[in-house]
């Protein structure tokens, strides 16, 4: 069971990569897919953060993202892009989350928050405080002349699928 984003790296270490740096270069913006009661895919942009080893989906309390991840634990979460031709790559990671209720957490991380962003959460309650648990994850690159397509899936290793 791949829960850290250290364990992800090792597995995954390229598509690690440009998830992360895909993530920094929009600001931490990503896209979040889910499902809505009716079945149909929900997107919503979000900005998830890495926080001791994990990747956390943590945002405004009762959104239809979170009545929806209440609903059914799977999601997708792409990298945010403008670019037509990918030439930075592109990243998306899909698995299940777990609401974790540990205040010391919720703290430490409010805190983490504040010092970077000086968005003051502090001392507040976070109902759903949404861990990911990763099982598959893939990454496109573009370079000279082919496109690399990386795929992982849990429990196994990357492969790397190239297009001319």
């Amino acid at each position: 069971m791949t829960t850290s984003w250290r364990e992800f790296e090792k597995d995954a270490p390229r598509i690690a990569e440009i998830f992360r740096r895909r993530h920094a270069a929009t600001g931490n913006l990503c896209f979040l897919g889910t499902l809505r009661p009716d079945g149909f895919p929900r997107i919503c942009p979000m900005e998830p953060r890495f926080f001791e080893d994990r990747l956390w989906l943590v945002g405004m309390p009762d959104t239809a993202k979170f009545r929806d991840l209440d609903r059914d634990p799977r999601f997708t979460l792409h990298t945010a892009t403008v670019d037509t031709t990918v030439s930075d790559g592109d990243a998306k990671v899909w698995g299940t989350v777990e609401n974790v209720q540990d205040p010391g957490l919720h703290a430490r991380f409010a805190d983490d928050l504040f010092a970077d962003t000086g968005l003051d959460l502090r001392g507040q309650t976070f109902d759903r405080f949404l861990g990911a648990r990763l099982v598959g994850a893939s990454a496109v690159e573009v370079g000279d002349g082919h496109l690399d397509i990386t795929m992982w899936r849990e429990g196994g290793v990357e492969t790397v699928v190239r297009k001319h």
